[in-house]
């Protein structure tokens, strides 16, 4: 099924004259996007990039391909957050521990890509939710659940994703 095809099957509405596909909504949230992000993976050759290409690939090895508007909804405190991911956005995907990727899967695993792409954005910018820490992992947990992340997983997730940002003071 191509993006289109799924963007089809997404409810939409209309928010600031753009209109959103949701991607997922309950009493607590809602998640919206412009359009569904196209998530590449850089490749890196060798033989014509130097080392810092290579370490830069390494570090930050997906790149979006096309500009995404991301409307956040917290229902529970009555907010909505609405900011723009623009295409050549860089980010390293879901941080899974090499001992835990038996169990959970590695960070090229498509059910984590916008969950950690929606999630990353929200951590180099606390402003774009009010500074709301556990706010930013209950998204990341809801959008792993739409991307097929079993519960048990979304649970270690969800755990480690926000007691390591309390530990990195956010």
């Amino acid at each position: 099924m191509n993006n289109f095809e799924l963007s089809e099957d997404l409810d939409k509405f209309i928010y600031k004259d753009i209109k959103y596909l949701i991607w997922y909504e309950d009493e607590e949230l809602k998640i919206a996007l412009s359009q569904i992000p196209d998530i590449g993976e850089l490749v890196i050759n060798k033989e014509v990039m130097t080392d810092e290409e290579i370490k830069s690939i390494k570090k930050k090895p997906f790149c979006l391909n096309n500009d995404v508007k991301v409307y956040l909804e917290d229902k529970i405190k009555d907010e909505v957050y609405n900011f723009e991911i623009n295409s050549s956005y860089r980010f390293d995907g879901a941080s899974i521990p090499k001992f835990a990727r038996g169990i959970i899967g590695s960070k090229q695993d498509v059910r984590f890509k916008i969950a950690s792409l929606i999630h990353d954005v929200l951590c180099e910018n606390h402003g774009f939710v009010n500074n709301d820490r556990y706010f930013a992992s209950r998204v990341f947990e809801r959008c792993c659940y739409v991307g097929g992340t079993c519960a048990f997983i979304r649970f270690l997730m969800f755990h480690c994703v926000d007691n390591f940002q309390k530990f990195k003071d956010w």
